[in-house]
């Protein structure tokens, strides 16, 4: 059997026709109807002329929608494109046309944004709107669930482990750009993850019949696992960890609609669904959750969280103290992954038997440090390397052959992607992360890349130049900071400035201080001083 999401996805819903497999507020659908929604869709998508290949803009929040909607891409043979919810039109824009979208599925209370770019999406046949009760449908749009109801599922099709998954980076080394994956090699890391979670049994080589069987087994034992993404599925930890995975294992995907993080209505849900797994992004994320678990307890209210397994992170430094506060409330295993959307490369596990001190991380099999010359960094020379992984290694960047090469590329004869992260070896194996080697901004596991925050920023008639700088922030690892210099006499308020940008950029973007210098300092060649710039704001604004 080929191993492709789709062709998997129905082969659980033949075992377990009947479980649970998404839950959305008090929307229920089970294995057979997620199945068969996704088999309407992929209709619509066909009758539009889109199949092997083709690809769709899935600019949606956390919901079942979502994941129909991208089981329906992935049944025509089709690659889904994870849109930012809080990009604005020019950056939507770039995205669609970039990735060559024939189809957009869209919230409708984007509707506003779609009706303004339509006519630059030349590329788009078909427009497929969600009601979520703020707007009618556009004239030009297809309802999403007008056309469940009205159309036949299409009949299941043979494909393959070579059909092209991809997802788009949030921008860390320049615009975002499509990370390309076979879907065999990238849904086989997928499920050795499931296994190393201990949601299915570990397979040395992938057999989807041996899966199916077990997954019949668990459900018919109400063994299978439940996972609520509390981070966004448009990004690869919500989708990868907190929703493919436990879908590859027959489980029940529960997301939570609402926009911006409210910690006890995780922990609501998670009483309500019993969940095992919650997938979050580090301390921006923990901090919170920490902080609503100790009130409710100190109120003589605390949540129940037997039911949780795991609570897994990636993308945001997870501070050991955070997660030693965690433990105090539920004995489970804390699983802080590193990796990028170019590849895994290791992890981190704390329980209440064995803590785990911040940012130091266990390598995964494949994985290298290796200098900027180009050798080993050896354990405990204090030396420091950029990692590269063997394991999931991607295709390449979607339409980017220049920088394909320079972050996927051999190493002794064995291809390795090298996606720009900097650590240290320390004398016992393990690995002390320390960041990019890029000056990108990571807040609260968004990417942002200075240079274009600093475009928006010199937009303004009274600014003359600006450069952008992270700053360290308690709870979201870094906050974005613009060091800006004026045009002439005529000057700007710090709020009217920020409010100037937000008209070209999206929120996480924005500048959340503004410090104003008489000079922004470059090198003679004209060449950005971050260096200044990050010792200025720290010495200003700390």
């Amino acid at each position: 059997m080929e191993i492709q999401y789709a062709s998997v996805w129905e082969k659980n819903s033949d075992a377990i026709p009947d479980q649970i497999a998404l839950i959305c507020g008090d929307n229920e659908v089970s294995w057979k109807d997620f199945d068969d929604r996704a088999a309407k869709l992929a209709t619509l998508l066909d009758e539009n002329g889109l199949g092997d290949d083709s690809k769709v803009g899935l600019y949606l929040h956390n919901s079942n929608e979502y994941l129909e909607a991208q089981y329906a891409v992935f049944k025509i043979k089709g690659v889904p494109i994870n849109v930012n919810y809080r990009y604005k039109e020019e950056e939507l824009v770039y995205l669609l046309d970039n990735s060559d979208s024939e189809a957009l599925f869209y919230q409708g209370c984007y509707a506003d944004q779609v009706s303004a770019i339509k006519d630059k999406l030349s590329k788009v046949k078909v427009f497929i709107q969600v009601d979520d009760g703020t707007s009618d449908t556009l004239d030009f749009s297809v309802d999403y669930e007008t056309s469940i109801q009205s159309n036949s599922p299409m009949e299941r099709i043979e494909r393959s482990g070579e059909n092209i998954y991809m997802l788009y980076t949030g921008g860390t080394t320049g615009m975002p750009k499509g990370v390309m994956y076979q879907h065999e090699g990238h849904l086989s890391a997928m499920l050795n993850t499931a296994g190393a979670w201990g949601l299915i049994p570990i397979q040395e080589k992938v057999d989807i019949e041996a899966l199916s069987k077990v997954i019949k087994e668990n459900g018919e034992s109400n063994n299978l696992p439940v996972s609520i993404p509390a981070c966004p599925l448009m990004h690869g930890t919500g989708m990868w960890l907190g929703a493919m995975i436990p879908l590859l294992a027959g489980g029940c995907v529960v997301t939570i609609p609402q926009l911006g993080f409210d910690p006890d209505l995780l922990f609501r849900e998670t009483e309500k669904r019993k969940a095992n797994n919650l997938v979050i992004v580090g301390d921006a994320f923990a901090k919170p959750m920490l902080d609503a678990l100790d009130k409710a307890k100190n109120e003589g209210k605390p949540y129940n969280l037997e039911s949780v397994n795991n609570i897994i992170s990636s993308g945001v430094m997870w501070s050991s103290e955070v997660k030693d506060g965690l433990l105090k409330h539920n004995d489970m295993i804390l699983v802080d992954a590193m990796g990028s959307t170019e590849g895994g490369m290791g992890s981190s596990v704390a329980s209440r038997d064995a803590p785990a001190p911040t940012a130091k991380f266990v390598l995964n099999p494949g994985v290298i440090v290796i200098t900027d010359e180009g050798e080993h960094v050896e354990p405990g020379s204090g030396k420091m390397g950029k990692i590269g992984t063997s394991g999931l290694v991607p295709l390449g960047y979607f339409k980017d052959e220049k920088k394909s090469a320079e972050t996927f590329k051999e190493f002794e004869g064995i291809r390795y992607s090298f996606p720009g992260d900097y650590a240290t070896v320390e004398a016992d194996g393990t690995i002390t992360l320390l960041g990019r080697g890029s000056n990108c901004i990571n807040t609260a596991g968004e990417k942002v890349y200075p240079e274009e925050v600093e475009e928006a920023v010199k937009r303004h008639p009274n600014i003359f130049d600006c450069l952008v700088v992270g700053l360290k922030d308690d709870r979201f690892g870094q906050r974005v900071v613009a060091l800006a210099s004026f045009q002439d006499e005529n000057q700007v308020e710090e709020q009217d400035l920020i409010a100037f940008t937000r008209e070209h950029l999206a929120g996480y973007k924005l500048p959340k201080q503004v410090l104003f210098v008489p000079e922004v300092m470059r090198a003679p060649n004209g060449k950005a001083n971050y260096k200044w710039a990050k010792e200025t704001a720290e010495k200003e604004l700390g």
